[in-house]
């Protein structure tokens, strides 16, 4: 073999050191503009304040982020189709992808995807078997590199191997199933129905029995189970590619580094981001959430500054804010909610005013399952020039989310709510922020230079994310996301829909039982008490016949307590749950409401 010349060993070192073998990315397009919302009548109550710019407001513009025209967004090659609009809408730019395709899932470079694949060593991507059976591909050990693969290593030419599909769906292709997830009855793309009993086999903690029954897990809106295929991904990491990332001269730090920056990109493109560059790990929605807090509330909150939050939020997202208040003498007001835990936007509209900074709201309520119409309270608030946080720790895993079309500054959620690892989760920054906003945690990893004097911050995210990261969850957190494309968004929505429309309706016809909480617009999740019996009582005999259900107050007291309850029983439905699960559910509550809380009952 030739000897490698000191000129390319010099290139290569700068490559990964100083510019973490970053591939140049085309410049993005410009930001959209908010999205119109349709006010109507709203629109004329609306006070115009002097000096506050206003957003477009567009009487024919669609009142949900589903409905939006992805002709009206720019054209992003990192961005599928499918998740810039759910609609069938015509796009002159590119072919719309069904929710259930990937094949463009990936296209864009990476921010650390190495050229050569022998190099490289391995592909992030499943196999072409079923999910239940699928592994990442195994290392493919490298020959010994020439003089002409570590030039074209330097120079970025890369080749990836395309992920393909798995046999997750059942039956033919049929276009568009409406499904009732917020979008207002907007289509969502769908590649054919569900095959459940297909999915369930890719969760093995679904292969065991609790008290003798087969579990049923119902408790998704607290965390979901993992599938094969993202314990498998974790598992490989450990076993060939475990390493720190982005320092070292060696192939498991470039393999390390190359995973964990893939798994910022394929979040970047699931969210609908401008670049991967908008993506800063956390260790899920509360740390994201908190960060936000300490680094723009402390820098731009100030005395009289009011901090608008909603009747239905976690505690997640008031508390941080409470903290942040009292140090900079902020003001917390609250938008409430209607007898079906609905925003009243005409109270909402009130409270608005030159003083509100921030308006931090969720997505979908974790206690209620209400969806919240955040376009148009993104759009409202804007014209008042605050800055908008979006909690999607319970909508990431039921609909389409496209960040610069919903107009928020952040986004945050949370990896185990979408079938990825605990500790693992995304913070979403607009890019006008990026330098604005000062580091929260100081350490290695955010820095470009350090002397006692003085230290030069690195840009975002690495600026976000001091000391060693989560390598391995984002690993994980990646494998989530592409199994939840396979499926696609808009099939998980309408077999959730279908579930939660059957419990609820036989819920309900349950003597004594109060559904708390019956907004139109509805993620998979119910709440509800029973007369004479404490939530406690109901858990615990729903457990003895093999069903998790979350019982207690949800870290959302202030929602309950609008309704006048403390604690509620909470089944909340995914994937792989079936309606024979939900007759059991239906079973266990209706025998306890006869009075007979045993539940020692075959059900098969």
């Amino acid at each position: 073999m030739e000897p490698f010349s000191s000129d390319l060993i010099a290139q290569i070192a700068t490559k990964l050191f100083r510019e973490g073998a970053h591939t140049p990315e085309p410049s993005p397009p410009n930001r959209p503009s908010t999205p119109g919302v349709p006010m109507g009548t709203i629109r004329e109550r609306l006070p115009t304040q002097p000096g506050v710019p206003s957003a477009p407001m567009s009487p024919s513009a669609p009142h949900s982020l589903h409905g939006i025209s992805a002709s009206s967004l720019p054209t992003n090659a990192n961005v599928p189709h499918s998740l810039v609009s759910e609609a069938p809408v015509a796009v002159t730019q590119a072919a719309p992808a069904s929710a259930g395709s990937i094949s463009n899932f990936n296209a864009a470079p990476s921010a650390q995807q190495y050229a050569n694949q022998q190099y490289a060593n391995q592909q992030y991507a499943p196999s072409s078997s079923s999910p239940a059976s699928s592994q990442f591909a195994t290392p493919r050990r490298a020959a010994p590199m020439t003089q002409d693969g570590l030039q074209r290593f330097v120079h970025g030419v890369r080749t990836q191997a395309p992920v393909r599909r798995d046999d997750c769906l059942g039956g033919e292709p049929n276009g568009f199933a409406t499904a009732h997830n917020g979008t207002g009855g907007i289509p969502l793309a769908n590649s054919g129905p569900l095959n459940v009993q297909s999915v369930r086999k890719d969760f093995p903690v679904l292969n065991q029995r609790v008290h003798g029954f087969p579990l049923a897990w119902l408790d998704n809106a607290a965390t979901t189970q993992k599938p094969q295929v993202v314990i498998d991904a974790i598992s490989h990491f450990y076993a060939t590619d475990n390493s720190n990332i982005h320092r070292a001269a060696h192939s498991l730090a470039a393999r390390a580094t190359e995973a964990y920056e893939q798994s910022r990109q394929t979040v970047a493109a699931f969210l609908g981001a401008r670049s991967d560059k908008d993506i800063v790990f956390a260790r899920g929605t509360t740390e994201a959430i908190n960060l936000v807090a300490n680094t723009y509330g402390a820098r731009y909150l100030k005395k009289g500054d009011e901090i608008l939050l909603s009747m239905v939020e976690h505690h997640a997202n008031i508390v941080p804010w409470q903290m942040i208040a009292k140090r900079k003498g902020a003001e917390i007001r609250v938008i409430p909610v209607n007898d079906r835990g609905e925003i009243i936007m005409d109270e909402y509209i009130r409270l608005l005013n030159p003083r509100t900074r921030i308006v931090s709201l969720t997505h979908a309520s974790n206690s209620l399952g209400t969806i919240l119409p955040v376009v148009e309270m993104t759009a409202l608030a804007k014209r008042y020039g605050a800055r908008v946080l979006i909690d999607g720790a319970q909508s990431v895993s039921h609909m389409p989310i496209n960040v610069q079309a919903m107009g928020c500054d952040f986004f945050v959620f949370s990896g185990h709510k979408i079938f990825a690892p605990t500790g693992i989760g995304a913070l979403y920054i607009t890019e006008e922020l990026h330098d604005v906003l000062p580091p929260w945690q100081g350490g290695g990893n955010m820095i470009k230079n350090v002397t006692f004097e003085k230290t030069t911050y690195s840009e975002a995210p690495a600026k976000f994310e001091a000391g060693t990261p989560n390598i391995a969850d984002a690993v994980g957190l990646r494998a989530a996301l592409e199994y939840v494309q396979r499926i696609g968004l808009g099939n998980i929505a309408a077999h959730e829909h279908a579930l939660t429309e059957n419990a609820t309706q036989k819920l309900a016809a349950i003597p004594g039982l109060r559904i708390i909480g019956t907004a139109k617009e509805k993620v998979s999740v119910i709440s509800f008490v029973l007369d004479g019996h404490s939530t406690e009582e109901i858990g615990k005999a729903l457990d003895q016949a093999g069903i998790a259900v979350r019982s207690g107050h949800h870290c959302a007291q202030p929602s309950l307590r609008r309704f006048g309850v403390e604690t509620t029983v909470r089944p909340s439905f995914s994937i792989y749950n079936t309606h024979e699960e939900v007759d059991r559910l239906v079973e266990v509550v209706q025998r306890i409401a006869r009075g007979n809380s045993t539940a020692k009952r075959s059900f098969f």
